[in-house]
């Protein structure tokens, strides 16, 4: 490598001031010097010394994103020896829940690291050829300083430095922490829920495990694994519900975080209920009744009428309970009905299977008119009008003995024959001469109604 030329310039600050000394022989300017340097973690701070105790101020100070220089024989920057110069790195960073990391180093010629400016390793000599190390500890978790001194006698200059975390299973038992920041949004337009979190801070970090449930349940179903910072699920039903959240981190020998706290979005509901089922379709005094099976989440029912099976159904009313009285049709008229369910968010099911009801016929033919009764030598001979019904069914002829009291006198009939409908006429021939009988016609229509019911 270059001498000193490894740096991260943007993650620098550097000010240089001119300094006016007086002596007594005049005015002499001072060179600038390098005031303060600040390095964005994890980039080390790099200072060069042009000795190998670190003392006095540094000829140069920079930013160098790893430990990696092979100077060779050369000066390692300008204004520097090649010989019998310090150079130090140093870095304060979130180690996050820290664990069993391992130290490795190689230098040529002396080179000691220090955590948390306890010196963890030590290869303090001039050597004619690299040595190296490896350190394995376990540190805790948070914050903490690492420092690289290293010191070049004679002959070549190199140096590596490392650290990273120890990643196997076996080695590795502590968890992640706890992702930060979790945020959860549900847009109810494209019904998809996005989650956000901050970067976690662990080094062997893997990545991110999504977890769901139904908010009214306790297990969860892990929905994604990630190893970006945002997820966006796009599987949440469409039904009203409301589901919880939660985000766990886990690390490259498998250990998973704890849970963060619960995020929960409520669903929009665009599920429609079940078709209802169970209808019927009965006559009342007043119209069809229509009844059918409630139906889960339903907060309203509709109702669609039609004259035929395969016809065209149109709205004949709503309702919330579970029937629905239809006054429309005339007595003697056949309807068709199919019955849909709608929930609280107006989501409206396919329409049911198809059910007819006939209205009865409640409305008797008019009473008999025009009757009279004639003796004959045998009996009489009954007539009347035609009734004008147009559902007309049968006559019933009744005769019987005339009772009499004081005040009143009553004819205690009984059934004598049914008629057809155009027949207006009975003889009745089964009494001798000077026998007094009553009679009555009535007539029925096809649903049986009778003006004497």
């Amino acid at each position: 490598m270059n001498p000193a030329r490894r740096t991260t310039a943007a993650a620098a600050t550097v000010a240089a001031t001119t300094a006016v000394l007086a002596t007594a022989g005049g005015l002499l300017a001072a060179a600038p010097a390098s005031a303060a340097t600040t390095c964005t973690s994890p980039v080390f701070k790099r200072q060069f010394f042009a000795n190998t105790t670190f003392s006095g101020t540094p000829k140069k100070t920079d930013c160098d994103s790893a430990v990696d220089e092979n100077w060779s024989t050369r000066a390692p920057a300008s204004g520097l020896p090649k010989d019998n110069f310090g150079v130090r790195w140093t870095v304060t960073r979130d180690f996050g829940s820290g664990g069993p990391f391992a130290l490795s180093v190689s230098a040529q010629d002396g080179v000691r690291v220090y955590v948390d400016n306890v010196r963890k390793i030590n290869i303090w000599k001039n050597v004619s050829a690299t040595a190296s190390k490896t350190l394995n500890l376990t540190l805790p978790k948070g914050k903490h300083t690492v420092r690289v001194d290293y010191a070049s006698w004679t002959g070549k200059a190199n140096v590596k430095f490392t650290y990273a975390p120890r990643t196997s299973a076996a080695v590795d038992k502590v968890k992640p922490l706890v992702p930060t920041g979790l945020a959860v949004s549900y847009d109810r337009t494209t019904a998809k829920a996005k989650l956000t979190w901050a970067q976690n801070k662990e080094l062997d970090l893997a990545g991110y495990r999504v977890y769901r449930r139904p908010l009214d349940a306790t297990t969860w179903t892990r929905q994604a694994t990630t190893a970006s910072t945002t997820y966006t699920d796009t599987t949440l039903p469409v039904t009203g519900a409301s589901y919880a959240y939660e985000l766990r981190a886990y690390d490259k020998a498998g250990n998973e975080s704890a849970g963060t706290a619960v995020k929960t979005v409520t669903t929009v509901d665009r599920t429609a209920p079940s078709a209802p089922s169970g209808l019927a379709a009965d006559s009342e005094s007043t119209g069809l009744k229509v009844t059918w099976s409630a139906v889960t989440d339903a907060s309203s029912y509709r109702v669609y009428r039609s004259t035929s099976a395969a016809g065209t159904y149109s709205l004949a009313g709503s309702t919330v309970g579970v029937s629905y009285l239809d006054t429309e049709p005339a007595e003697g008229s056949t309807r068709y009905y199919r019955v849909t369910a709608l929930d609280a968010a107006g989501n409206e099911s396919a329409r049911s299977n198809a059910v007819s009801g006939k209205r009865r016929d409640l409305t008797p033919p008019d009473a008999v008119t025009g009757m009279t009764v004639t003796p004959t030598e045998y009996g009489f001979e009954l007539n009347w009008d035609a009734n004008p019904a147009p559902d007309l069914f049968r006559y019933v002829v009744y005769t019987g003995e005339l009772l009499r009291d004081e005040e009143d006198q009553v004819c205690s009939a009984h059934q004598e024959v049914w008629l057809a409908p155009g027949v207006t006429s009975y003889r009745y021939t089964t009494l001798p001469d000077g026998v007094e009988r009553c009679f009555l016609v009535d007539v029925y229509d096809t649903s049986w109604n009778s003006p004497y019911d």
